[in-house]
């Protein structure tokens, strides 16, 4: 999994039949280097003008050669450090990089040749997740609710239970119900990270540590929870870029008092869905990126009281890897012909399955 934060592949082996999960195998991580997550952005920036989803003009075409050869190394290396057999390995998912997604449009664009990778790798592949249901008329995200019900239904705490992926975009999946509900609730951690990078040369508010030390802008939180996305009712998905700081009238923050407001922003969005849910979460699981920066936890807890806080890790499972889990848990599902999506989840009218095979 190659996520919006842009900071490196995860890669995770799952023992499913795509239904229940049976066990987890170990996990690893492949960060990105400075100028290939320029690369990257590069590409984000050509994404916009895209029209056509299989058209990769300039930078793109350079782009996904390089997605699909880092996926394909960072497995590789994972299988011989963990001392797994390619033949033991049942499908490989492949998500991606997501460089335009305006599902109005009906039009999702993730880089990276997934029939390339099954030759490399001499393995299956199962890739474009998002495409089937946005070409049905859903928004195509978040597609993790599926896994995430899967982990959590179970789990020995209060329920109602929300999970709370807080990635470049956040999405928040309540699953409770026979189906899961699930919606992105608006930035993770994009604004603060670019924030940062344009700032400080930084490629995040490490620990939080300068928002903790800055003061809030409430009425700039106020001010953006005004746009009409966080009035829609889930399902509903973003682009990255969606607030964008040059759509936001960013005021001149000082680091400390940026980082600390905008990550109040991805707090007090997160708070403002529990309405739209069909009854307020008792109990958050935080996982992804955000989940490693206390001070945003911090926030979300004052936010989302009196439910209780906390990460992934803490209930035993993995916040670094749980999207590369959830890819896999959703391949093997494409591989066995079951639903990803459903009517709550990205809006599309039926449960849908997803993704392509490509084998080696």
């Amino acid at each position: 999994m190659s996520g919006t934060s842009l900071d490196g592949v995860d890669v995770a082996l799952i023992e499913t039949d795509g239904e229940r999960i049976a066990g987890f195998g170990p996990v690893g991580y492949r960060p990105y280097s400075d100028d290939e997550r320029g690369l990257l952005r590069q590409a984000l920036a050509e994404g916009v003008n895209l029209t056509d989803r299989h058209e990769r003009p300039g930078v793109l075409a350079q782009a996904e050669d390089f997605v699909t050869r880092v996926h394909a190394e960072t497995v590789e290396a994972f299988l011989d450090a963990e001392h797994i057999a390619k033949a033991d390995v049942a499908i490989v998912g492949f998500h991606g990089q997501t460089v335009l997604h305006r599902p109005a449009a009906r039009l999702t664009v993730q880089i990276g040749d997934g029939a390339a990778l099954a030759r490399r790798l001499g393995i299956p592949v199962a890739y474009d997740f998002r495409a089937a249901d946005v070409a049905q008329g859903g928004q195509g995200a978040p597609l993790v609710p599926v896994f995430h019900q899967a982990l959590a239904r179970d789990l020995k705490r209060p329920h109602p239970i929300a999970v709370l992926n807080i990635g470049g975009v956040a999405n928040v999946t309540w699953v409770d119900g026979d189906d899961p509900v699930a919606c992105d609730t608006g930035p993770g951690n994009a604004l603060i990270d670019d924030f940062m990078r344009a700032r400080t040369g930084s490629p995040l508010d490490r620990d939080g540590d300068e928002a903790a030390r800055g003061v809030i802008d409430e009425a700039f939180v106020e001010r953006v929870l005004a746009h009409a996305f966080f009035d829609l009712p889930c399902p509903k998905s973003l682009d990255r870029n969606a607030f964008a700081f040059a759509n936001m009238g960013l005021p001149d923050f000082t680091v400390a008092n940026g980082a600390a407001t905008l990550s109040a922003l991805t707090a007090a969005s997160v708070a403002r869905v529990v309405p739209r849910l069909p009854e307020p979460p008792r109990s958050w699981i935080v996982a992804g990126g955000g989940a490693r920066n206390p001070t945003l936890m911090r926030l979300l807890a004052q936010r989302l009281a009196p439910a209780t806080v906390e990460t992934a890790d803490a209930v035993g499972w993995s916040s670094q890897a749980i999207e590369a889990q959830a890819f896999a848990y959703l391949a093997v599902r494409t591989q066995a012909g079951l639903p990803i999506t459903y009517p709550l989840t990205t809006g599309v009218k039926q449960p849908m399955t997803g993704g392509v095979i490509a084998k080696p």
